[in-house]
């Protein structure tokens, strides 16, 4: 709990036996968390048994996607302020402090792993994938006059959940590049958004969206394109 409202993180979850039961127990270390929520995407391994094993909440969502699963966990959200993470390792549960110092004068807190203080030694966030996050996050921020943002794919965001349940039945994008419609939708919903510096760390295991250039490489195209229709999308509905 902060400051009287309550604190559900929510985790995204495919194959992430390794890391999962850390992840969980870290949150909850900090003190502010009343509820993890772990979505299981047809995960193959250990995941299921090692959320089961701890005090966090599991839901299942059976259409594959990452963007699936978030949303599975959005929708079922209860509390004042809502935490979106991964639990791969990359993300620091001692960061969720800073969101929750934010979410006092901010309705929507978007983390970014681009500063390069931040990024840890063995950090899968080499130059072009940096560079490439920054302009995709400035193409977003231009065309739908955001606030100054420097990192697209940060799953590491805060969002108070009056501000969530204005759009979270709207959201529809399942796959790999859920980001941009989260980032959009906020943006549109709220004045107050900010995004701030958060750690990020080498991850456990290998990542199944950017742990190859390719992979990289076509998510940005996917997301790139995915703003530009959104945008002529709104200038219609005008």
């Amino acid at each position: 709990m902060w400051k009287q409202q309550t604190v559900q993180v929510i985790f995204p979850a495919f194959n992430e036996e390794e890391g999962i039961r850390r992840a969980i127990t870290d949150f909850y270390d900090t003190g502010f968390v009343d509820e993890v929520i772990v979505v299981d995407n047809n995960s193959t391994d250990g995941t299921r048994e090692g959320i089961l094993a701890t005090g966090a909440t599991y839901l299942f969502e059976q259409q594959p996607g990452y963007g699936a699963a978030l949303i599975r966990g959005l929708r079922a959200a209860t509390a004042d302020i809502i935490v979106t993470c991964e639990p791969d390792g990359t993300f620091s549960a001692r960061d969720l402090i800073k969101l929750l110092i934010y979410s006092d004068d901010y309705e929507v807190v978007f983390g970014t792993r681009t500063s390069k203080a931040a990024i840890w030694s063995g950090a899968n966030m080499g130059w072009m994938l940096r560079m490439g996050n920054v302009a995709v996050a400035k193409l977003l921020e231009y065309l739908f006059n955001g606030p100054c943002l420097t990192d697209v794919g940060c799953t590491m965001k805060l969002i108070r959940r009056n501000v969530l349940e204005s759009f979270v039945q709207q959201l529809s994008v399942t796959g790999s590049h859920f980001q941009p419609q989260f980032m959009i939708m906020s943006i549109r919903a709220s004045q107050k958004v900010i995004e701030i510096p958060v750690e990020y760390l080498p991850r456990t295991g290998v990542s199944k969206i950017t742990g190859k250039l390719g992979k990289a490489i076509r998510l940005g195209m996917t997301m790139i394109l995915f703003i530009l229709k959104t945008r002529v999308q709104t200038l219609f509905q005008r």
